[in-house]
């Protein structure tokens, strides 16, 4: 017959174990407490049970502390930061503003001192208010006109010197047709000998070396060189008398021998006019047709 064997191994139960354990560990602390046993062996087993739970719950509330400063920390740097960004912000749009100011102030202490160049004539400042596509402002539109005495025929001045003329006007505003402009033609004079010339406008020429040509001088004694200064003409039948035009850059001998012919330098900026000034004197036309050889006068070439 077989025997039965019973199974004594039967494990009690974890809830029942922990519950013996705190009431151990509660019996413990209360006899430590009460009897207030020196080094005894109760204090002893406390020592090793609670002294590294102690370290434990001290290091995690140490730790939590931590990263709470450093969620402060963090959130203050980012409030900071966020504050420094908008004064940036303001300091970089003041910058602009102080620029944009010395920058219109420059060019009013220009337009004074291009005042003083030329005390003699009558002028109106105006500000550019179009131009025609390109890099170059060889004709523009500003917000002067006919209101402001403006009128056809009129002078303008910019820079150091000339810009073109007035072609058309309306009542607020008024057309202007550069020096620069490959249909512009300007009786010139250099001023170191007094030789007369004809100054023609050239996009290509600006496009390639920033200059534009002149020809029809008259050099017999070779004394016209590079660096000599070009102003207008006292012959010019449209343009005021000695208004700088630029200086000389190159010359040579035509193949007739008789003239010679080169480029000139501007004075003023074709590429950036904001401001200029409208001399309102008009000089008198003189209406003279084509000569004999086919060849156009200033006014007619102007009228164009």
């Amino acid at each position: 017959m077989k025997r039965k064997y019973r199974n004594t191994n039967k494990k009690l139960p974890t809830k029942y174990v922990l519950l013996i354990l705190t009431t151990v560990c509660f019996v413990a602390i209360l006899l430590s407490l009460t009897l207030n046993i020196s080094g005894g062996p109760l204090k002893n087993v406390a020592g090793y049970i609670f002294v590294p739970m102690q370290k434990g719950i001290n290091n995690i509330g140490t730790t939590l502390s931590d990263k709470a400063n450093d969620f402060k920390t963090l959130g203050e740097v980012m409030k900071e930061n966020e504050e420094l960004k908008a004064q940036v912000e303001d300091l970089t749009t003041q910058l602009n503003t102080n620029k944009l100011e010395q920058y219109e102030l420059d060019n009013y202490r220009e337009l004074l001192e291009l005042e003083a160049k030329y005390p003699s004539y009558n002028k109106v400042a105006a500000s550019v208010i179009a131009k025609d596509s390109g890099n170059w402002f060889s004709t523009f539109t500003i917000d002067k006109g006919k209101n402001d005495g403006l009128d056809v025929n009129m002078n303008v001045i910019a820079g150091s010197g000339l810009v073109g003329i007035i072609t058309d006007v309306g009542p607020n505003y008024a057309k202007v047709k550069c020096i620069i402009d490959d249909s512009s033609n300007v009786s010139g004079m250099v001023s170191t000998t007094e030789d007369n010339l004809t100054v023609s406008g050239s996009i290509k020429s600006m496009n390639e070396k920033k200059v534009i040509t002149f020809s029809e001088l008259k050099d017999d004694d070779d004394q016209v060189k590079e660096g000599d200064p070009v102003v207008t003409s006292y012959v010019s039948d449209l343009y005021q008398q000695g208004i700088l035009i630029g200086y000389v850059t190159s010359v040579e001998n035509n193949s007739n021998n008789l003239t010679k012919s080169g480029t000139i330098t501007p004075v003023v900026d074709f590429e950036h006019l904001e401001n200029v000034l409208v001399i309102t004197d008009i000089k008198s036309v003189k209406n003279e047709s084509a000569d004999k050889s086919g060849n156009q006068t200033e006014s007619t070439e102007q009228a164009k």
